[in-house]
C-alpha cells in the first residue's frame, strides 16, 4: 500500500482522531473510507449531470 503525506490544521486532525477512536478505527481507515465516499458521490454527481445533459439534447432533437 502506498503512503501519502498530507497537511491539515491540528484542529481538524483532532476531530478526525476523535471520530476514529469513537468508531474503533485507525486514522488511516477513517480517511480511506471518507475518500471512498467522496469518490462515490462524485461519480453519482457526474452521472446525474450526464443524464441531465442527455435529456436536454434529446428534448432539443425532438
Amino acid at each position: 500500500m502506498a503512503k501519502v503525506l498530507i497537511s491539515m490544521p491540528e484542529e481538524f486532525l483532532g476531530k478526525i482522531d476523535q471520530v476514529a477512536v469513537g468508531e474503533n478505527r485507525t486514522r488511516s481507515e477513517l480517511i480511506r473510507e471518507a475518500l471512498r465516499s467522496y469518490i462515490r458521490k462524485s461519480r453519482v454527481r457526474e452521472t446525474a449531470v450526464s443524464n441531465k445533459n442527455a435529456a436536454i439534447l434529446e428534448a432539443l432533437l425532438e
